[in-house]
C-alpha cells in the first residue's frame, strides 16, 4: 500500500492560504490603520477568522477525497 499524497498537498494549500490571507491583510494595513482603534479590533478579529471558512472543504478533501459531504 503506498500513502497518498493528498495530506502532503493539503498541507502546502492550507499554508499557501495562510500566506496569502496574511499578506491581503497586511496590504490593507495602511488603509486600516487610519481608523480608530474600535474600529479596526473588529476588523482584525473578522479577518482573522474568515480564513477559516476555505479551510473545511479543504480539510474534508485531505480526509476523504471529496470537497463535498456526503449526501444523506
Amino acid at each position: 500500500m503506498t500513502p497518498s499524497t493528498r495530506p502532503l498537498i493539503g498541507i502546502a494549500l492550507i499554508l499557501l492560504l495562510i500566506m496569502l490571507w496574511a499578506a491581503l491583510v497586511a496590504s490593507l494595513a495602511p488603509f486600516v490603520g487610519t481608523w480608530p482603534v474600535l474600529v479596526q479590533a473588529p476588523f482584525y478579529l473578522i479577518m482573522g477568522i474568515i480564513w477559516i471558512i476555505p479551510l473545511k472543504p479543504l480539510v474534508r478533501w485531505v480526509q476523504t477525497g471529496h470537497f463535498k459531504a456526503p449526501s444523506k
